[in-house]
């Protein structure tokens, strides 16, 4: 074991690259007065359809000497998966060169590419539906996002940074649509102590509609340009007459020196930007969740040292001459509570696959509480995740081999379920959506060459540590019960109302889910609303909650259970907490009511399709959790029983 944790940890850093020498604060970037400082672009993105597209899908200036597709910077698996897509871009700063105002280019719709019956630009459509759907556009300088700056009452610094800008003003009946064509730059920086140079701190913009005939006049580094004084560039499609004829793009640049923030301290503005009351929710969140933890551990100790002490002392006693105190309880059934459930393959399929999700979030957690996860490294978290998961495909592989041995159901077939039940299901959907995704021509459409990665990940990888840790677990030798089974099953009294199956597996899942469900929406937001998730401490508490109220619930109703002489607890335990899923699910359709403006069909699926696959996840998770507890549980009460 040793060797292979050994193994893990070099894989990780191999696929993470050397993480290390990326963490902020570790490599920063010192310039010099002039030095040049290029400005990138990343996808095109809107949280009203939640598909980005490529920066240079739109009428926009290119890089000098490219004419065909540009071509994007070395990305990472994450990034590509995310539809981060970083190119280069014609806006070049100097480093403290004030600039008045620069033309860039201008554009033209394409001649060729106009619609015979009406004379509409198809170019000048898409940009307008871009415009009408919400996009902005995201650039980048030297690592930090471009962001909005607002003045909100709200903030406890007074500031709101909002990333990238809108690429224009939505028109209507009355007014037409304006395209934003000129971007005013702020940049900051600091002086470091005892070093030569400055470092970039802060990366902000003010965009305007700025008419390109005005733009082509005055826009000179001698006059003093002032976008707010000119009319605005309007998108006009028709008459034809009336049409947009060209875009003339430009920007302004202003240095200002902050000695407040640091370059450790840079992502700061970006990262606590938010309502200052974010902080008070999140330790809300936890303390709402300690009180249900400890209530459920006040229930589960009662149990423990009451209800089972009391029991042993009853059912233990030989002195003990009433027979009829033996016949009632979870004592009766312990010639059948470890008896193979139906569908025991599948089950220990469920449990080996949840062990391996377990794996890789203790360990993509570990990285996210070091820094490795930071937002300054984009894709890495998505990466990372991907990588341990197939990693852990020997401890999925092990565990399942463990519990189908005890089932006796050993069988390769078996193994092989463990590596393709799960990932094949989300293959399936993943590559589904990125059908449609190619279709409309996102930016997130995953290339085949990367699709092809994945498969090679899953197939060279995954499935064969999943055969090597099912191999190492049919060697171990068999788990044995404390009991033994009787050959003969017994008859399970009808349940009352409020001990019914359904019943219970609905009440098991909302205990986790209210002890998370307030830091979803902060996930949610990170997810679909295009904003950084950052406190992976908060998120770290949560999980550990979440854990302990998943196996204190299956523990509390198992135990319930088996009083009521219902020994069928192998299943019921796994989806008690596993129903933490549905909820998921239920939550994030109110969400989806609530906080998001979707109403494009194709976003509608992706949004849906995607929390079906997290909420599937997280039943597979809380229900590995709930059932190992139970498992645990049940063979401490049952070892700890005396009979004849």
């Amino acid at each position: 074991m040793n060797s292979l944790f050994l193994q893990l940890v070099l894989w990780t850093w191999f696929f993470s690259g050397s993480i290390g020498f990326y963490l902020p604060g570790v490599a920063p970037h010192e310039y010099q007065k002039g030095d040049i400082v290029n400005v990138k672009v990343n996808s095109i993105k809107s949280t009203d359809t939640a598909i980005p597209y490529d920066y240079y899908s739109l009428m926009v200036c290119r890089p000098e000497g490219v004419t065909g597709k540009v071509k994007a910077e070395a990305e990472n698996l994450g990034e590509i998966l995310w539809g981060d897509s970083i190119k280069p871009s014609r806006y070049n700063l100097k480093m403290l060169e004030d600039v008045t105002c620069q033309k860039v280019c201008s554009t033209k719709p394409k001649p060729d590419n106009v619609d015979k019956k009406t004379g509409v630009s198809k170019t000048l459509k898409k940009f307008k539906r871009r415009i009408d759907d919400g996009y902005r556009g995201h650039m980048i300088l030297d690592n930090l996002p471009i962001s909005e700056v607002y003045i909100w009452e709200g903030s406890e610094r007074g500031l709101y940074y909002r990333r990238g800008y809108p690429l224009g003003t939505p028109g209507n009946k009355t007014h037409p649509t304006l395209v934003n064509n000129h971007l005013t730059f702020t940049v900051k920086y600091h002086k470091p102590e005892g070093l030569p140079g400055w470092r970039i701190v802060g990366f902000e913009v003010v965009p305007y509609s700025v008419l390109s005939e005005r733009v082509d006049k005055d826009c000179k580094p001698e006059n003093d340009f002032d976008a707010e004084k000119f009319p605005p560039q309007p998108l006009r499609l028709i008459p034809k007459d009336e049409a947009t004829k060209y875009i003339t793009w430009s920007y302004s640049v202003r240095w200002i020196e902050d000695k407040d923030v640091a370059w450790s301290s840079r992502w700061d503005h970006y990262l606590h930007s938010s309502d200052a009351s974010a902080a008070n929710i999140h330790w809300f969140a936890i303390v709402n969740s300690l009180l249900v933890v400890l209530c459920l551990s006040g229930m589960v100790a009662m149990i423990l040292l009451r209800a089972l002490h009391k029991d042993f002392n009853r059912y233990n006693n030989p002195d003990n001459e009433d027979e009829a105190q033996e016949e009632t309880g979870w004592k009766v059934v312990h010639r059948d509570v470890f008896r193979e459930p139906p569908h025991s393959s599948l089950l220990a399929v469920y449990v080996g696959t949840g062990s391996q999700l377990l794996g890789m979030a203790f360990i993509t957690q570990l990285f996210a509480l070091l820094g490795f996860l930071s937002p300054a490294r984009r894709g890495w978290l998505m990466t990372s995740m991907l990588v341990l998961y197939s990693l852990m495909g020997s401890l999925g592989g092990f565990t399942t081999a463990i519990l189908a041995k005890m089932f006796h159901e050993q069988s390769w077939q078996t193994i092989l379920l463990t590596g393709v039940w799960l990932p094949g299901k989300v293959f399936v959907v993943f590559f589904s959506l990125n059908l449609m995704l190619w279709f409309n021509g996102a930016a997130s459409a995953v290339p085949f060459t990367t699709l092809m990665g994945l498969i090679a990940l899953w197939f060279l990888v995954s499935i064969p540590l999943v055969f090597f840790g099912g191999a190492i677990g049919y060697k171990r030798s068999i788990v044995t019960h404390p009991q033994d089974v009787s050959p003969i099953p017994r008859i399970i009294p009808q349940p009352k109302w409020h001990m019914h199956p359904i019943l219970l597996v609905m009440c098991g899942g909302t205990v986790p889910f209210g002890a998370a469900f307030i830091e979803l929406y902060f996930i949610l937001s990170s997810l679909w609303l295009n904003k950084f998730y950052y406190v992976f401490g908060f998120f770290a508490i949560v999980f550990v909650i979440l854990v302990v109220t998943c196996a204190e619930i299956s523990i509390v109703l198992t135990y319930f259970q088996l009083c009521y002489e219902d020994y069928r607890w192998w299943w019921r335990s796994f989806l008690c907490s596993g129903s933490t899923g549905l909820y998921l699910f239920l939550y994030s359709i109110y969400y989806f009511s609530t906080s998001m403006n979707m109403y494009r069909v194709a976003s509608i699926v992706l949004y849906f399709s995607y929390m079906g696959v997290i909420s599937y996840l997280v039943f597979i998770v809380c229900g590995t959790i709930g059932f190992l507890s139970c498992f645990v549980f049940v063979r401490y009460v049952y070892s700890s029983l005396k009979v004849e």
